[in-house]
């Protein structure tokens, strides 16, 4: 069938009501982009599939710009902030077992046998890098002492290590001790410290002075030698050093906690004696509640068969078991504590001495012992604990 164009040349409606198109001339087939291509309407054209157009500023494959920080690092490359690189797997500089310098923490190194080992530990357990655990000897100062003042006889062989004043006297009396080539046997007998002494033919000299803090155990007896064959706190403290010390004062079989022991026994003397009042504090638990009562009685003071008795503080050592109780004293009655407790009808199921002149049991195992440092040995010269 022939269509039949009725459109007219003129741009006049035939009706009012007749809109009028008005187009302009489209491109000829010649101008009219081609597929897959795009004007450039302001922007960049499309890039054709497969094609990415190189830029001078685009990374490539496997590179990132720096944007105000360090390029981030390859696989297995890792950049350093601040702090040493970590060693890489197989190039033989990854720490071994037990080893951390890298890192900042301490190296414990290798044994000689190329076994890892950890931190060394004693029977006690001794941490030789614990800030208390001080094993190692310590010279003390001992310029306080005036070479030309004299000394008892008996005094010097006791600090001498050879036995204690009381035996020193036995020996004297039987004539085993020479003093310049001669006989003394005369008790009292004052000497210098520059004089040369023989014991059974032997020369004898001033050792120096040891002080060593024992967290003593349960079971032990504070002692030297004990008649009948039980443990002693020189069990625990024999390879501590060659001189003969002693302990300063005593501690229960039963009781434990902070014990001195050295060979000076001018400090011993200064720290036993009642009229030098110094400071012991007591952790007791006992087999029931304490009442207010009777911890007010404790504080205002008992009187024992021995005399009246009046402690320095008490207070509950726990906020809710009133078993537990904090004492602080200065008699050095035997077995003191124990019997304050039991005038009131308590029994004493646990005595640990925490403290004893200002000497604490602080980092120190049960059973372990230690060196005073140089500062608590001039603190305990001076006094200044109490």
């Amino acid at each position: 069938m022939e269509r039949k164009d009725n459109i007219q040349d003129s741009n006049e409606p035939k009706h009012p009501r007749q809109r009028v198109r008005i187009t302009t001339a489209r491109p000829s087939y010649g101008e009219r982009p081609q597929y897959g291509e795009r004007p450039q309407y302001g922007r960049p054209q499309r890039p054709q599939y497969g094609e990415r157009p190189q830029r001078s500023d685009r990374p490539q494959y496997g590179e990132k710009p720096q944007y105000g920080r360090p390029q981030r690092p390859q696989y297995g490359e890792r950049p350093q902030y601040g702090r040493p690189q970590r060693p890489q797997y197989g190039q033989g500089q990854r720490p071994q077992y037990g080893e951390h310098a890298a890192y900042g923490r301490p190296q414990y190194g290798k044994s000689s046998y190329g076994k890892p080992q950890g931190r060394p530990q004693n029977k006690q357990g001794y941490d030789p890098q614990a800030k208390y655990s001080m094993k190692k000897r310590i010279e003390y100062n001992e310029s306080h002492i005036d070479p030309n003042a004299p000394i008892r006889l008996n005094k010097f062989l006791a600090n001498a290590g050879v036995c204690s004043r009381r035996e020193a006297d036995d020996f004297i009396h039987a004539g085993v001790v020479t003093v310049n080539g001669e006989i003394v046997t005369e008790l009292g007998t004052k000497i210098m410290r520059s004089d040369v002494v023989m014991f059974h033919d032997q020369p004898v000299t001033l050792e120096k002075k040891v002080y060593v803090l024992l967290n003593k155990p349960k079971d032990y007896v504070t002692t030297s030698d004990d008649p009948q064959q039980r443990k002693t706190v020189m069990d625990l403290v024999k390879n501590a050093c060659p001189e003969r010390i002693y302990p300063v004062g005593r501690l229960d079989r039963n009781t434990t906690g902070v014990l001195l022991l050295t060979n000076d026994g001018d400090m011993a003397a200064k720290l036993t004696h009642p009229r030098f009042l110094k400071k012991k504090v007591y952790h007791v638990v006992l087999d029931k509640n304490v009442t207010l009562h009777d911890m007010q009685q404790i504080a205002d003071g008992l009187e024992l068969e021995d005399g009246p008795i009046k402690v320095d503080a008490v207070e509950y050592a726990h906020q809710t078991d009133k078993k537990q109780v904090g004492i602080e004293i200065h008699s050095g009655k035997n077995r003191i504590v124990r019997r304050i407790f039991e005038s009131l009808g308590y029994r004493v199921v646990k005595l640990d001495r925490v403290q004893f002149c200002g000497l604490t049991k602080k980092n120190l195992r049960r059973g372990d012992w230690r060196f005073l440092t140089e500062k608590e040995v001039d603190m305990l010269r001076m006094g200044a604990f109490e």
